[in-house]
């Protein structure tokens, strides 16, 4: 492939707390919406503005060198004792037993990546996908977490084989659900032993140890599903973060009435 056809060969990968910058919170809300539109998705739960003034949120964006463009991005939610975590509001009135797995899971710091999409000219390159992905993984140790939660598409549930996670069959029907369309299947993923990450591809974990131990740099990327090369610019430092602030020794979001219907 010609690579002086190809639209993107800089971005930056950047990482902060949400609060910390609602200038691009609200590009990336913007640039999720219209995604979501394609597909016919109006109604996804944590389609709103309501998470880029918590705390509890950390955001990856995938961006040109400027700040102006936006191709891509994901959100790190963390379990805070406050705010159910995205799979809790998809899956809890399905399927209630999502509260205690994560209550339990939440005693060393929890999360899910959640709010994952790229732009139509890089869709195929994995510079939305699956290097958001990794770097997610990367800050596990930054932000303490050791357990991390997602619910994929198809798409991009073919990633747990390289980045260690598993199927979450004690929800759901063997862990698939049908979200955020009757006509779209959603699988419960997660992944334990964030700091070791004894199950995931060789390849991959090296990736990902090299990124704690050097969260700013550039380096030449090539895209796992195409023959391009990309420059990348990494700023994931998150600067001052205590990595027990979100251990918790109470439980995250449950339903307050057990004898209310979930």
């Amino acid at each position: 492939m010609n690579q002086s056809l190809l639209p993107v060969k800089e971005i930056r990968i950047r990482v902060f707390r949400a609060p910390d910058d609602p200038v691009t919170c609200l590009k990336f809300i913007e640039g999720h919406r219209k995604v979501l539109s394609i597909y016919g998705i109006e109604n996804i739960t944590t389609n709103t503005e309501d998470w880029m003034f918590r705390h509890s949120i950390f955001v990856i964006v995938v961006e040109s060198l400027d700040q102006e463009k936006l191709y891509g991005g994901a959100r790190i939610q963390v379990a805070d004792g406050i705010h159910p975590l995205p799979i809790e509001e998809a899956t809890g009135k399905m399927d209630p037993k999502i509260y205690e797995i994560v209550r339990q899971r939440a005693k060393a710091g929890a999360a899910e990546l959640s709010g994952l999409w790229n732009s139509k000219e890089v869709a195929g390159f994995g510079i939305g996908s699956l290097f958001p992905s990794r770097v997610a993984v990367a800050l596990a140790t930054q932000i303490g977490v050791n357990t991390f939660f997602t619910l994929c598409s198809p798409t991009t549930v073919r990633f747990k084989d390289w980045m260690g996670g598993k199927i979450l069959t004690d929800v759901g029907i063997n862990g698939t659900f049908y979200y955020p369309k009757i006509d779209l299947l959603a699988t419960a993923l997660y992944q334990e032993d964030m700091f070791d990450l004894p199950i995931t591809h060789p390849r991959e974990r090296e990736k990902i140890m090299y990124l704690r131990e050097n969260p700013e740099h550039i380096a030449n990327e090539k895209s796992p599903f195409k023959d391009h090369y990309i420059n990348i610019h990494y700023a994931l430092n998150l600067g001052n973060i205590d990595p027990k602030e979100f251990h918790l020794n109470y439980a995250p979001f449950a339903p307050q009435d057990k004898n209310e219907p979930l």
